[in-house]
């Protein structure tokens, strides 16, 4: 048991020697990777809800970041009608796309997206429940880390400089300084008991 318990924590401690050393070999300047003072932080509590977007302080959030004027895209679109081009893996939503959201992202020219909205499963457990709802078979590669890894890299490709990516999740790592980003804004929601935040951040692709 003993072992069981340290092993999550060696695991996330070896992940962060080696995302530090692959900011090091890419030339990444971690000052500016922890730099916070620009960001603007709120915490503000609602009730949990399955559809993200329906939570009150994410709703607003939504609506004073996403301008419908420009071209944003959903790869994990569920029922929600807000970006310009929406896709849901499961054909029980009406979305514009059913693909993996890795092809849907591939769809897209170089700079010619102005905003993600990026609300993929939070852990492994949730990427093995999305693929088994639809009847797809789940496997090792499936649920590591490459799964998010793959999704940063074609957000970056795709997205204009000056343009927005919207990630939500249990985390603040966003797509990251590494694939051009920085942080603009973070929500934190917290939904009482034992319920994780659910965290929003607002990033603006600068290089």
């Amino acid at each position: 048991n003993a072992v069981r318990k340290l092993k999550p924590l060696f695991c996330n401690f070896f992940q962060k020697t080696n995302d530090l050393r692959n900011f090091r070999k890419e030339g990444v300047n971690l000052s500016k990777v922890n730099k916070s003072e620009n960001i603007r932080i709120e915490r503000i509590w609602a009730m949990p809800n399955k559809n993200t977007f329906e939570i009150k302080p994410i709703k607003e959030l939504i609506q004073e970041e996403v301008s419908l004027d420009n071209i944003w895209i959903d790869p994990f679109a569920n029922r929600n009608k807000i970006a310009s081009i929406t896709n849901d893996l499961s054909q029980e939503y009406d979305t514009d796309y059913h693909l993996d959201a890795l092809d849907f992202l591939r769809l897209f020219e170089d700079e010619s997206v102005d905003g993600v909205l990026y609300d993929p499963p939070y852990s492994p457990r949730q990427v093995s429940e999305c693929y088994n709802n639809v009847g797809y078979n789940v496997t090792w590669d499936t649920t590591k880390a490459s799964f998010w890894g793959n999704h940063k890299r074609e957000i970056s490709r795709i997205v204009k400089k000056g343009g927005k990516v919207i990630t939500f999740g249990w985390n603040s790592g966003g797509i990251g300084y590494k694939y051009g980003f920085e942080i603009s804004r973070i929500l934190l929601v917290p939904h009482g008991g034992w319920h994780n935040d659910t965290i929003c951040t607002v990033e603006i692709k600068t290089h």
